[in-house]
């Protein structure tokens, strides 16, 4: 098999990056938007829950097949075919009329993010598997770009009179600009990047199933795939319902709200750059341990301190901490079971069962005790890694071979 030259592996990594920071700049927009959503539409904190929690578990429902798909040598036409899906959707939310349709149009967004997103990362990951802690810093970084460019565009979207939904009608024609770079740059075959191993022989559906459902019964992809749920509160859970806690909370306006979401996200993104250099020099583990301890005491101080100021200098180191806490962690789990990144893809989504009911959790606690209320259950999130993080570091041989 002849591998790619190198300007082809170049722009191959330069592919599945960009398409990292469209997903996060949809991502970034729309829970920056809900305060405008909500009002659009009348919404309750109970039905934002529900669209926070079940199109993912329909999405947890499909995206295991495509991770055992993903194994089987079709990769390439579920990255672009995922694309499709994935322009489609943000044009139909754009153009929501209430919120079934609203949660219709995200139903069919959550499992087309996984196909075009969550199967590049895994692509991504073939190319050096010795290299996985450092590759996701490095996909992590290039979404928190997106993250931080979310609430930025909203509110250019806003001043210029589109509002939300003229923002997602432009995101759905970017993404179709994304799927043409894709189609362009993707090669054929299960490995789309040239690795460090020989590519393996493609696998049947019944072979990649029985590969996924074997890893689950192992105890060290158990202990990264819960980790991984838990850290999920201080950064995706947390993000969904931050500037509904500063407008309905805090008593801020939409553009102040909007604001400090942006210097949240955006001193994350300098500790996802600041990342990439440490992991070269410091275990994962080690810095995880740290961040879990500073973030149990920052985010308790952020709910009780009244002072603007002072809160919004927690919220920013809120999130210096949270960086790379989804980098360590997935990369554990990618170094857990080596040679199978759909798989991967597979165990993630049938723990994401549990993860996506968090979101209506919380929205159902906060329409019976109140917003500030509900957001105190995010703290079982670093208080769950610092009980379930390894005391003692392993390699990811040693992880493997355990």
């Amino acid at each position: 098999m002849k591998r790619p030259r190198p300007t082809g592996f170049t722009l191959l990594i330069l592919t599945f990056l960009l398409i990292e920071v469209l997903d996060e700049l949809v991502y970034g927009a729309n829970e920056t938007a809900w305060p405008l959503i909500r009002s659009d539409l009348g919404l309750t904190y109970v039905q934002i829950g529900l669209i926070l929690s079940l199109p993912g578990l329909i999405g947890n429902m499909i995206e295991p097949f495509l991770g055992i798909l993903a194994d089987t040598g079709r990769r390439r036409a579920l990255i672009l075919g995922g694309g499709v899906c994935f322009a489609a959707a943000l044009l139909l939310i754009s153009r929501a009329p209430h919120y079934l349709g609203l949660l219709l149009a995200v139903s069919l967004f959550n499992p087309s993010s996984g196909a075009f997103v969550s199967l590049s990362q895994a692509s991504l990951m073939d190319s050096q598997p010795e290299r996985h802690e450092q590759n996701m810093a490095r996909w992590t970084f290039a979404g928190s770009l997106g993250v931080v460019a979310g609430p930025l565009v909203l509110s250019g979207s806003v001043a210029l009179g589109w509002g939300w939904r003229g923002l997602f009608a432009a995101l759905a024609g970017l993404s179709l600009l994304a799927l043409l770079v894709a189609w362009r740059t993707l090669p054929a075959g299960r490995q789309l990047l040239p690795s460090s191993q020989p590519p393996a022989a493609p696998l049947s559906f019944g072979q990649s199933a029985r590969r996924a459902l074997q890893a689950l019964r192992r105890k060290e992809v158990l202990r990264w795939l819960v980790l991984l749920e838990f850290s999920d509160l201080m950064l995706d859970v947390l993000y969904s319902y931050l500037a509904l806690y500063l407008v309905d909370v805090a008593g801020l306006n939409f553009e102040t709200a909007a604001l400090a979401v942006a210097v949240w996200s955006g001193v994350g993104l300098l500790g996802d750059f600041l990342l990439i250099p440490l992991l070269e020099r410091v275990r994962g583990l080690d810095y995880l341990r740290v961040s879990v301890l500073l973030e149990l005491a920052l985010f308790p101080a952020f709910l009780l301190i009244q002072a603007w100021i002072p809160r919004l200098v927690i919220l920013g180191l809120l999130g210096f901490f949270n960086s790379g806490w989804y980098a360590i962690l997935s990369g554990r789990l990618y170094s857990a079971m080596p040679g199978q990144s759909g798989a991967v893809l597979t165990v993630g989504n049938v723990a994401g069962w549990f993860g996506k009911l968090i979101p209506l959790g919380i929205g159902l606690a906060a329409q019976h005790f109140g917003l500030q209320s509900a957001m105190w259950l995010l703290l079982a999130g670093p208080l769950v890694l610092l009980l379930g993080l390894p005391r003692r570091d392993q390699s990811p041989s040693q992880s493997f071979e355990r």
